[in-house]
């Protein structure tokens, strides 16, 4: 193994779990990289124990402080941003320019973090004569961040910087399949000076998952994954009175009409759909094609073509994804569909054993196929074709998520048109991947997401503090009104 075996890290320290390990192999070529442990529910409760104990003193640390701890783990992802990088893409499969991009989001991520002294402050108001209301914020307890295989660094970063400066101590489960990045995190944050047992690392499959459902001691659950998995774990966590927020799948429609600029439309089409291998809940999933744009498509192939498995695309996570994704294909084809660009039997020379799928376009899909409907999570992009813009509208209302949609189109009045009709939380004009920008949080809507709020941004300091308000009298001279 290239990497030593990896354990759980609680209280600053590794332990090995109860449940047995697992292989840990890179999709790039399916190589063992090394093996991680899994943890049953007496693990999960050390982990929670060290949580607790360590959030008594790290609540009652002041903000700007805590905060010094972030900046200090900024400069330390900046100062190991080659390794990380390195460790994102061997474990994950993606590129080494997307898993770098992955590690500066992070960076980003936490410089937001940095910024809660003056965002997440208390206010206070005189309400009547004499009668002062003050509210302040407090961290919830002990939270737990369920993380996904497709960004092992910048998911988990999520939710570590925001939780942990507002005061919460927290337990990271991330995905069994990319163990690696998150102990690398864990033992960045010590080297930044976090007090032990404020951060820790769990490892496991569903037995895992469902202790941290159920465990009493942890507050707040945040989870991110299929949305099948979301719902479940909102329904657990929830019934035991946890402070939940699940994000699940996706099925992002582009609207493309035939006024688009032609280039830029197809370069940001074909990178959305490819970027990561397609590998995550923002990526393009349904090109519909409003009125006559064939001119947009074939350059779109074009694009497409340019994008090859193992220089610029990564490989998906395993040898049952890459089985599934080109089932998908392969149906629809069977069903009528039209395959322009066509990346089944993907192999990579000197990584024949790795998990690689090319960019596929898919014309004349039906809105009624299983691949217009369901998340492929590959990079396969179908084309469902319509005569104008309600239609559009009315088959991206018909999916059952909402994470993203975006509109190509130079016409003002449509791209507002179809913004504030879009069934969807993050809209994008002329951009493939509308990822809001710190402080802007990332989240969608319908199916796509379970709980209230958002993961980041502004909007998640209502999930990861809670309120306090205070009124004060210290004049009894004053007048006395029903307010106070």
């Amino acid at each position: 193994m290239k990497y030593p075996a990896v354990e759980n890290f609680v209280a600053g320290k590794y332990i090995k779990g109860s449940g047995g390990s697992l292989d840990v192999n890179s999709p790039i070529d399916g190589s063992k990289i090394s093996e991680v442990t899994l943890s049953n529910y007496s693990d999960l409760d050390k982990a929670v124990s060290a949580a607790r104990t360590a959030f008594e003193s790290w609540s009652a640390t002041p903000i700007k402080e805590r905060t010094q701890v972030l900046f200090r783990y900024r400069a330390l992802l900046e100062k190991n941003m080659k390794e990380l990088s390195e460790l994102v893409s061997e474990e994950n499969g993606k590129t080494l320019s997307e898993a770098q991009a992955e590690v500066e989001k992070s960076m980003e991520l936490t410089e937001f973090a940095c910024s809660m002294p003056q965002i997440a402050s208390g206010e206070i108001l005189e309400v009547s004569k004499g009668v002062e209301c003050r509210v302040e914020r407090y961290p919830v307890g002990v939270v737990a961040s369920i993380a996904p295989f497709n960004f092992p660094n910048m998911v988990p970063n999520w939710t570590i910087p925001n939780a942990l400066v507002l005061g919460n101590t927290m337990i990271l489960k991330p995905s069994e399949l990319v163990p690696l990045s998150a102990n690398r995190l864990a033992e960045l944050l010590k080297e930044a000076g976090l007090p032990d047992g404020v951060f820790n690392v769990v490892h496991g499959a569903k037995e895992t998952v469902e202790a941290i459902c159920d465990h009493p001691g942890i507050d707040t659950v945040s989870f991110v994954g299929s949305t099948k998995i979301a719902k479940l774990v909102y329904i657990r966590a929830s019934s035991n009175l946890k402070r939940v927020l699940t994000l699940g799948g996706a099925k992002n429609h582009l609207l493309v009409f035939p006024d688009a600029h032609v280039e830029m439309t197809a370069s940001n089409v074909a990178a959305s759909m490819s970027g990561c291998a397609g590998q995550r809940c923002m990526a393009a999933a349904s090109m519909i094609a409003v009125g006559s744009v064939d001119h947009i498509i074939d350059e779109l192939c074009k694009e497409a073509i340019k994008i090859i498995p193992g220089v610029n695309l990564g490989s998906v996570i395993s040898k049952a994804a890459k089985e599934r994704i080109e089932g998908y294909i392969t149906e629809a084809e069977k069903e009528g569909a039209k395959v322009l660009v066509d990346g089944r039997n993907s192999v990579v020379k000197g990584k024949e054993n790795g998990f690689y799928v090319g960019p596929t376009v898919i014309d004349n899909v039906r809105p009624e196929m299983r691949i217009a409907k369901e998340e492929v999570f590959g990079p396969v992009i179908v084309i469902i074709r319509t005569d104008n813009v309600d239609e559009a509208l009315k088959i991206q209302h018909s999916s059952h998520y909402g994470n993203a949609s975006s509109v190509f189109t130079q016409s003002g009045g449509i791209a507002r048109y179809v913004s504030e009709k879009a069934s969807a939380g993050m809209i994008g004009v002329n951009i493939g991947v509308p990822v809001p920008r710190e402080p802007f949080s990332f989240g969608g809507w319908n199916e796509s997401r379970f709980g209230v709020g958002d993961i980041t941004g502004k909007s998640s300091i209502e999930f990861w503090t809670k309120l306090k308000k205070i009124t004060t009298k210290w004049n009894p001279e004053s007048k006395v009104n029903w307010m106070s």
